[in-house]
């Protein structure tokens, strides 16, 4: 049962970090897709992708301690086993199994290889039904079992290559039953799929919903905040990848994010009729309460709300870096100034946080501060075209 341990534990640290890393483009996949965020699509997108992390690291590990792998094997080792059917040998080669006396078969529970056999069987099967998922219809079978196949090709080729000459040589078989057992359990999940997916709701209430959701007028709450973050992440990438790689200056980078503030979130809207990057990814723009460009003193009252939260949070972060000997007279001050700061950074982001939630609640029927104090509104592109 170790052996399955292992590579389950090494699935679930990169599913932790893979899955953070796609959280914001996932998010920005649904909303264009549906319309909304679904917790359902959510689910089983992430789940697929831990299945087949999972999957994969059950068949690579535990990897060999060397890569001179072929130092551990004899010099006629055959790293392929063409023949079919050889596992239905190797069941029953060593079986006390008499065909006569019915309460011996349970005996076939005892030998490896029929476990190995059924670990292949089963290995694929949750695949298939995944693709019943997303193909829907059942004559797709074939579709599903060239993709099953595809899929154990390309795990059986790593392996013989020593994952693509990473090793010297093969640590695993190369097995043509492997190819079988994968593809017929693949096959197998997608024709039993509708047993299991009865259970969950079903693909075409999420497009159902989807379609209702593209007609409303209502821009999400996480999708509007969705937008503003993909800016602020636009602004931190190029910083980090132009001037932060020749300088790790704090006040660079203040002024370099102040600046950009001022593009992103004032001058490209006010040039591109209400849309930043942001928006036009999230498919909506801003507008005034009459559903036209925003002025431009509205794009800067929304710009300074945007701005005021970071800028107080990088002032305390400047001060709390600040490092003065305690004998300075000047220290009970830094001291009290930086918890008064502290304190006050805490009571923002605990407003901003209770403001966020309620905003959500509403499901876009109340705007978000920055926008309401600039009287802008989000609004689908559809909605005007």
């Amino acid at each position: 049962m170790s052996v399955y341990i292992l590579p389950i534990k090494v699935a679930f640290i990169m599913f932790g970090v893979l899955g953070f890393l796609l959280v914001i483009p996932w998010l920005v996949y649904s909303y264009r897709k549906y319309g909304f965020f679904s917790l359902w699509a959510s689910i089983v997108a992430y789940s697929f992708i831990f299945y087949m992390l999972s999957a994969l690291f059950l068949v690579l590990l535990p990897l060999p301690s060397t890569r001179n792998t072929c130092a551990f094997q004899s010099p006629n080792t055959i790293y392929y086993s063409l023949k079919p059917f050889t596992f239905i040998r190797d069941i029953f080669k060593e079986t006390s199994i008499i065909w006569s006396q019915p309460r011996s078969y349970i005996q076939i529970f005892n030998q490896s290889a029929f476990w190995q056999a059924a670990f292949n069987f089963l290995l694929l099967l949750p695949f298939g039904v995944y693709l019943r998922y997303f193909f829907q219809e059942k004559r797709y079978w074939k579709r599903a079992l060239a993709l099953g196949f595809a899929l154990s090709l390309f795990y059986e080729v790593t392996q013989v290559t020593g994952i693509y000459g990473i090793y010297k040589c093969p640590y695993r078989l190369f097995d043509v039953d492997d190819l079988m057992l994968n593809s017929t359990g693949a096959l197998f999940g997608f024709l039993m799929a509708p047993v299991i997916l009865a259970l969950f709701p079903s693909k075409e209430k999420l497009l159902v919903k989807a379609k209702k959701m593209q007609k409303s007028h209502l821009v999400p709450p996480l999708s509007q905040l969705l937008a503003v973050l993909i800016d602020f992440i636009f602004i931190k990438l190029t910083f980090t990848f132009t001037i932060g790689l020749l300088t790790s200056s704090g006040f660079a980078e203040m002024m370099y994010i102040t600046v950009g503030f001022l593009v992103l979130y004032f001058v490209l809207p006010l040039l591109w009729g209400g849309k930043t990057i942001g928006t036009s990814m999230m498919r909506f723009k801003l507008s005034n309460l009459e559903g036209d460009a925003p002025s431009w003193q509205a794009l800067l009252k929304r710009t300074v709300a945007l701005f005021l939260p970071w800028l107080v949070s990088m002032l305390f972060n400047i001060l709390d870096h600040m490092k003065l000997e305690i004998e300075s007279h000047f220290y009970a001050i830094h001291v009290w100034v930086t918890m008064g700061i502290f304190t006050l950074v805490s009571i923002m982001w605990l407003t901003l946080s209770i403001h966020a939630v309620f905003v959500m609640l509403k499901k876009g029927k109340r705007t978000f501060y920055f926008d309401h104090v600039a009287e802008i509104v989000p609004r689908k592109k559809e909605a005007n075209s």
